[in-house]
């Protein structure tokens, strides 16, 4: 079985970050769903004193 990879970064707002969109977030996932995008991971990027940067979720799709 093949595998195709699709990254999905999002921005965090705010002076330090640490705020994300999250309906614009689900709106993202659920569009890469209905293509046939299955999510397999998502982390943050920390910085400094334990504030997010960005969001990051991995998907994968059978080739």
């Amino acid at each position: 079985m093949k595998w195709e990879y699709k990254v999905l970064k999002l921005e965090a707002t705010g002076f330090f970050g640490g705020k994300v969109d999250a309906e614009a977030f689900e709106g993202y996932m659920n569009n890469l769903g209905r293509n046939g995008w299955e999510l397999v991971t998502a982390f943050d990027t920390n910085q400094s004193y334990g504030q997010t940067r960005d969001v990051v979720a991995v998907f994968k799709r059978q080739r």
